[in-house]
């Protein structure tokens, strides 16, 4: 009577894969749509029981989970590298198809096209990168760079880089982009300093600075909104 009712012995109307079958996406929880990725639980538990309790270890927050390493992964007891490896493609498929879509629309107009635009592939760093994007007369993206990538607290910055490219592309406007590990999204003296020189470099070729935002998983600052430029 004790023994663990597991996933093949449910009623199929709820057995994970077939509700999806039956009852569309819309239907299932996240923990049911996870349970499909690890395909199988433990003795212990079934696979939904470990998406739950996964979930649970994140406040059942998917951005939380997303924000776990496959390093952090493997440490919860019941997932191994073939889970916590499915459920990373799993997360990196969605930043890839935001990412084409978003890219596919090349135009930048304002603020929260940037968050649209780099939040995903700045968001789960655990160390910081600086991206600049370079767009033209009429806010087209030409072409995103990652600069430089850093530790936790700083990453090193070559203006002359910047510009050298900015050059090269033909661009007349420059937008920059760096996360925070920290999810302390305020700029440091030394971001400031850093976008001042850059502003400074690109008003000698006529190229402007539009902005710069600095971003976490769920917040960001806009030194143009901010008021700052």
């Amino acid at each position: 009577m004790n023994q663990k009712l597991t996933i093949p012995r449910w009623d199929i109307s709820d057995r994970p894969r077939e509700k999806y079958i039956t009852k569309g996406k819309n239907a299932l929880s996240d923990a049911e749509l996870i349970a499909i990725l690890f395909r199988s639980g433990t003795a212990q538990e079934s696979a939904l029981d470990l998406s739950r309790r996964l979930l649970s270890i994140c406040d059942n927050s998917l951005n939380k989970l997303a924000y776990l390493t496959i390093e952090d992964l493997v440490k919860i007891k019941g997932i191994g590298h073939a889970k916590a490896v499915s459920l990373h493609a799993a997360f990196e498929l969605g930043r890839r198809r935001r990412s084409e879509t978003i890219e596919n629309r090349k135009k930048i107009k304002c603020t929260a096209d940037i968050i649209e635009l780099m939040q995903h592939q700045l968001a789960d760093l655990k160390h910081e990168e600086f991206w600049v994007i370079f767009i033209n007369q009429s806010s087209t993206i030409i072409k995103m760079e990652n600069i430089s990538k850093g530790g936790i607290t700083s990453t090193t910055v070559d203006v002359r880089l910047i510009m050298k490219t900015a050059l090269e592309c033909f661009a007349t406007g420059l937008i920059l982009c760096h996360n925070h590990p920290s999810g302390e999204v305020q700029p440091s003296q030394a971001d400031i300093q850093l976008t001042q020189r850059i502003k400074s470099a690109a008003e000698l070729l006529n190229i402007s600075l539009i902005d710069h935002v600095v971003m976490s998983n769920e917040k960001y600052y806009s030194f143009f909104s901010e008021g700052i430029f």
